[in-house]
């Protein structure tokens, strides 16, 4: 008779040890995890990976001072300051650049084809580089994104300089080309791109920089991949009055502005020569970095972004105005 009743009081043990089991579980699940992994790993999921491209405009004397600024860099995303993970410049992070010409352009920049030839040559090695026209109908990839700098030089041509290569808009077409970055691994990333800036696809009204839908889309669109824009304004050869050619400048200098870009102008004319802009340029890309940080802000929509650094008067900071999150 002793068997049953040892059988019976082992059963309760096991009955009661399995109740206390479940009601640790219960505890811990209402209080966050009892030792505080839950929480933190709760924590973990609400936040996510964000790279934007900054760089440093320094003046000449102060080239030296360029690491102390990274030192003090500091990301605010919608007023909260966010952590940065990582900030890698040319050394780490190879360049990938497209260069995008208008089809349009007047004749006379087919005498800068050399000059910016000779640009894409002297882009550090291991810099990918793709070169593409905003022309009638379509984007023209002369050169998908590839590291030999010679054949992506060679494939550079004069634009044709006629209306009927004229792009139906240089910001829808441009949009085509950032898309491309999607494929690339995330790094250090920027578009040249030579054009007049004028939209008149849907009037004259939305030519404005405030009114234009294709220009909102791809700054969008260049936020959120992490692509600065430089745009260097030349005429087309359907010409404009000053208001079409201030609409235009002002395209582009606000597509540059809000993707961390520079515009690069010479009144309202032609430029006398882009040697000058292209060595502004290439200075600028070898202070572009790539700055990596943990976002805290997990809900869908445009996020503001704001970066600080100690720099005083000797330099300024180039970066994107933010971007849209989408899940």
């Amino acid at each position: 008779m002793r068997r049953p009743y040892r059988n019976l009081a082992v059963a309760l043990s096991v009955l009661l040890a399995c109740a206390g089991t479940a009601a640790d579980a219960r505890g811990q699940k209402h209080d966050g995890g009892g030792n505080g992994n839950g929480g933190r790993a709760e924590a973990r999921r609400d936040v996510r990976t964000v790279t934007i491209p900054v760089t440093l405009r320094l003046p000449e004397r102060a080239q030296q001072a360029e690491v102390s600024y990274l030192d003090d860099l500091q990301i605010f995303e919608d007023g909260e300051r966010q952590e940065i993970l990582a900030v890698r410049g040319a050394g780490r992070s190879p360049l990938t650049l497209a260069v995008l010409i208008q089809d349009d352009l007047i004749s006379s920049i087919s005498n800068e084809i050399k000059g910016i030839a000779s640009f894409v040559r002297k882009l550090p090695p291991g810099s990918r580089v793709m070169v593409g026209y905003l022309s009638s109908g379509s984007l023209r990839v002369r050169q998908k994104f590839t590291n030999d700098l010679e054949r992506a030089s060679q494939s550079l041509r004069i634009p044709l300089s006629s209306t009927a290569a004229s792009p139906y808009n240089p910001f829808s077409l441009t949009r085509d080309a950032v898309k491309r970055f999607e494929s690339l691994p995330v790094g250090r990333r920027a578009v040249l791109v030579l054009s007049d800036g004028i939209d008149l696809s849907r009037g004259l009204t939305n030519s404005s920089p405030a009114q234009s839908l294709d220009l909102q889309r791809l700054i969008n669109e260049s936020q959120r991949l992490g692509v600065a824009v430089y745009a260097m304004y030349a005429p087309s050869v359907s010409g404009g009055d000053a208001l079409l050619v201030g609409n235009g400048q002002g395209s582009l200098q606000r597509l540059s502005d809000e993707t961390g870009g520079h515009a690069f102008f010479q009144g309202t004319g032609a430029p006398v020569s882009l040697d000058q802009y292209l060595r502004e340029l290439d200075a600028l890309l070898s202070r572009q970095f790539a700055l990596t940080y943990l976002s805290t802000h997990p809900d869908q929509g445009f996020h503001k972004v704001r970066v600080v650094a100690n720099t005083g008067d000797a330099a300024e900071i180039f970066y994107p105005k933010g971007y849209t999150f989408k899940k």
